[in-house]
């Protein structure tokens, strides 16, 4: 892996890491479905990993559609991230015994022999972030978005990027 991938997937794990729960969406058929998600881990591909029930309805959108959308807001930080990627379910008895915690019993009672039990796998194409770390910084932010007809134009005074991986 090239030195700017790695980069930007550090990057991107020091935006999202401590964010516990995301918002994925997932088109099912014309509808984009949005749900929270507990992340498990970003791996160090900038692989985004999420256990789930296998026979829920986000595994039948991801089976159709992969194409998702994965959300992240950490208001204590003033960071905003959104992100586009190709999801799979990945059945990995390996890599859900490395994932596995006690937060996750209290969803599969069963733990590990759940047989509902499955690995949701969003590999990124590229994000989106917005970073404010001042106070002032994020009043003047939440007063432009409330009353500025050029919001876009003026939401650059913090950080704002993209990042390709």
């Amino acid at each position: 892996m090239d030195t700017t991938a790695n980069k930007n997937i550090a990057k991107l794990k020091n935006l999202i890491g401590d964010v516990e729960i995301a918002i994925l969406s997932t088109l099912d058929g014309e509808e984009i479905i949005s749900r929270p998600m507990a992340t498990s881990e970003v791996d160090d591909e900038g692989n985004i990993w999420f256990f789930t029930n296998e026979y829920s309805g986000k595994v039948g959108d991801v089976i159709n559609e992969p194409k998702v959308n994965v959300s992240y807001s950490h208001p204590g930080r003033h960071t905003y991230v959104t992100i586009n990627g190709y999801a799979s379910v990945v059945h990995d008895r390996a890599k859900m015994e490395q994932l596995f915690n006690p937060t996750i019993k209290i969803f599969f009672p069963q733990g590990l022999n759940d047989p509902k039990l499955t690995l949701l796998k969003v590999k990124p194409y590229q994000a989106e972030y917005w970073e404010n770390h001042s106070v002032d910084g994020m009043l003047r932010f939440m007063g432009i978005l409330g009353s500025s007809p050029i919001a876009d134009e003026e939401l650059h005074h913090g950080e704002h990027g993209k990042i390709s991986l």
